[in-house]
């Protein structure tokens, strides 16, 4: 039973395996959208990821939950019959195969779209359909490393660290299924389908925001900076008596109010610091000057006097910490999935919320390999 939401009514055949594939076709779950996850008869890679429970990878089931699972081996003809029934009912197919790899199976986008015209293909691959590295194989860590995003990450004059999440595989499925939604609209409007070609690595370099900006403009190559922005001052982490807290001054009036909720408005006097520009250059001082004051109390305490002053502000939380936040609860960004075989998951809720459809506190589970074959070949006559 998919899930309701707007995509409801929407059938996505799903070949993509690991994470930037199947985080796209999470999120389209999510929405609605009945989703038909198609595996090799030795299932996603992802299965062999821990941590595991009960001998299930609970790393599979958080981003495959609420699809379905049918084993196929495509160069087998009586699969490869199942699979071009699935496509007769489909909406969309998403792979993240390295290019050509379904040209060579006879499934590539000039052979679909002339059989399914109403067909949308999605592609997420490490560099995308085009350019001279298209049939590079490429993981998260690798594009994260070659789209620059690791080089302005950490702390000046230590080597870069990986970002803390696949940032490289998040990346490619949200453009992908922004995309994807897309090309739903336009077969909409037009009855045309289309072909989403979406590269890990170009989604790198989209989300380095100003850090390209600054190059091309200034001709100086960013670098880490720790917990700071390159552009506004003070708008980075503090230490604290007992711990960092993050203060985000973002603009003139907010670094005023942030002087007297500190106690030192002579700050705001200080010609170094009238200005945001003037404010960057001396940074350093600056950060100096409101760790000293930050030190004499403790994070609780400044928290909660920022907070009364009205300036954005938070503690640096770890996983824990941060999942105990009250709007996590407000916000259902923890549900349950009562998974037959590992027993109740508490997963991470859908960040999309809309008037219009419930976001209920349970989620169907992922499914073991192949579970709803016999399912889907009812639906299909066979």
């Amino acid at each position: 039973m998919a899930q309701p939401g707007p995509l409801a009514g929407i059938t996505v055949v799903d070949l993509s395996r690991i994470l930037a594939g199947p985080y796209c076709t999470l999120l389209l779950a999510e929405l609605g959208a009945r989703v038909i996850k198609v595996e090799t008869p030795t299932g996603d890679d992802a299965r062999q990821y821990g941590p595991f429970t009960n001998g299930k990878s609970t790393y599979f089931a958080s981003v495959n939950r609420g699809k379905e699972s049918i084993a196929l081996d495509l160069k087998a003809p009586g699969d490869r019959e199942i699979f071009e029934r699935l496509l007769d009912k489909a909406d969309a197919i998403v792979e993240n195969f390295r290019p050509g790899t379904m040209e060579r199976l006879g499934y590539g986008w000039e052979t679909l779209h002339k059989r399914y015209p109403r067909l949308i293909y999605a592609a997420a691959s490490g560099f995308g359909h085009s350019g001279p590295f298209s049939h590079y194989p490429s993981y998260d860590m690798v594009v994260q490393g070659l789209g620059g995003i690791m080089s302005i990450t950490g702390n000046p004059g230590e080597p870069s660290p990986r970002i803390g999440t696949s940032v490289g595989d998040l990346a490619g499925g949200l453009y992908t299924t922004i995309a994807l939604n897309a090309a739903l609209l336009h077969r909409e409007r037009t009855g045309e389908a289309t072909k989403v070609d979406v590269g890990l690595f170009d989604c790198q370099l989209a989300l380095l925001e100003n850090a390209i900006m600054r190059y091309t403009t200034s001709g100086e190559i960013p670098g880490p900076l720790g917990a700071r922005h390159p552009s506004i001052t003070p708008f980075e982490a503090f230490k604290a008596q007992d711990g960092d807290i993050i203060i985000a001054a973002g603009n003139d009036g907010l670094w005023l109010k942030l002087t007297e909720a500190l106690g030192h408005p002579e700050l705001a006097q200080n010609p170094n610091y009238k200005t945001n520009p003037l404010r960057n250059q001396h940074q350093p001082q600056l950060k100096a000057e409101i760790d000293a004051i930050l030190s004499t109390n403790t994070r609780d305490h400044w928290l909660s006097v920022l907070e009364a002053a009205g300036l954005p502000c938070g503690p640096v939380n770890n996983v824990a910490q941060a999942i105990a936040h009250p709007q996590v609860e407000a916000r259902n960004m923890l549900i349950e999935v009562d998974d037959a075989t590992t027993g109740p998951l508490k997963l991470v809720g859908n960040p999309m919320k809309f008037s219009a459809f419930d976001d209920p506190h349970t989620r169907a589970p992922a499914p073991d390999l192949d579970a709803d074959r016999a399912k889907i070949l009812r639906e299909l006559g066979m």
